[in-house]
């Protein structure tokens, strides 16, 4: 979690610095994120998470550097293997990863595996009717999936109570015939133990992790033009950070600043060492077989370059 903490940390930096184009902070959400993915089985499961979910990333061990690439534009869904980590590339869809891990759940269920997919959205995404038609379909077909909704309050800059009708996620899974469960999202093993048991119970079910944005929606993006400064103060002291660190001692939260100070440099260094990536990938990895309008722009770009 403190990894995760200080990454983002180090992202926003980046992004003001102008090595970052953008990004969107998850501060406030590791304890959701971290213990919902320490839950999965990387030798089954299989996560799909959004462009919000850097402590899921930092948990199943993804290359933090090949992860962070994909706000580089550098390579398509990043420079890590998501077959190896079990962590698809992120979707910068609303409600888009949903879908994605309901397909794949459908898979598993079909080879037998008894892997199970869990998929991460917020409270804005759970009003898509990608996520709808999912949910009904994980119901219909009794789907290994996990529905990880991380109700954080806001939807970009719109309150939860204004565009989630009755209030819950949790509840909506009632009416797709599957189970729901709301947990508190800033306590982290609370959340591992509530995902835990949905994995392994081999069922579609929906768990709403209540937790808090604690920055901006992105690095465009000023949450006081919306949100009070009480509000935000009120969650600082539900800090999931704060309430882990209780239960260490003080050395091993020195030994864990220390961890994620390294991790953190490591991850700065690496990212800045990336140069830019050979032209020709822009149309080298469109289609299986490449079209004639394609291999005719593929031309004129490489005369146009080397001019």
């Amino acid at each position: 979690m403190l990894v995760a903490r200080r990454i983002d940390e180090e992202a926003i930096a980046l992004q003001r610095q102008g090595a970052l184009p953008g990004y969107a902070p998850s501060k406030g959400q590791e304890a959701a994120q971290v213990g919902s993915a320490a839950a999965l089985d990387p030798t089954r499961d299989f996560a799909f998470p959004t462009y919000r979910d850097l402590g899921a990333a930092v948990a199943m061990g993804v290359d933090l550097v090949g992860y962070l690439s994909t706000h580089l534009g550098t390579w398509h869904g990043g420079m890590y293997d998501p077959v190896a980590s079990r962590f698809a590339p992120f979707n910068a869809v609303v409600g888009g990863p949903v879908t994605h891990a309901v397909g794949w759940a459908m898979g598993a269920k079909l080879d037998g595996t008894g892997g199970a997919a869990i998929t991460y959205f917020g409270d804005g995404a759970s009003s898509q009717g990608d996520v709808h038609e999912a949910m009904n379909f994980a119901g219909v077909y009794r789907l290994p999936v996990v529905f990880f909704c991380q109700n954080n309050g806001w939807a970009i800059s719109v309150p939860t109570d204004r565009q989630v009708a009755g209030g819950s996620v949790a509840k909506r899974a009632e009416g797709y015939g599957i189970e729901g469960v709301r947990v508190d999202g800033n306590d982290v093993r609370a959340v591992y133990e509530a995902t835990r048991q949905a994995l392994r119970s081999g069922e579609p079910v929906v768990i709403e992790a209540m937790t808090y944005r604690m920055g901006p929606h992105s690095t465009s993006d000023d949450p006081g033009r919306y949100r009070s400064l009480a509000e935000e103060q009120a969650w600082a002291e539900r800090d999931p950070l704060r309430r882990a660190a209780r239960e260490l001692t003080e050395t091993e939260l020195n030994e864990a600043e220390a961890h994620a100070d390294e991790v953190t440099r490591q991850v700065r260094e690496g990212l800045l060492a990336l140069g830019d990536r050979p032209g020709e990938e822009l149309f080298d990895f469109v289609y299986r077989e490449p079209t004639t309008a394609l291999l005719e722009q593929k031309r004129a770009w490489k005369e146009a370059s080397d001019v």
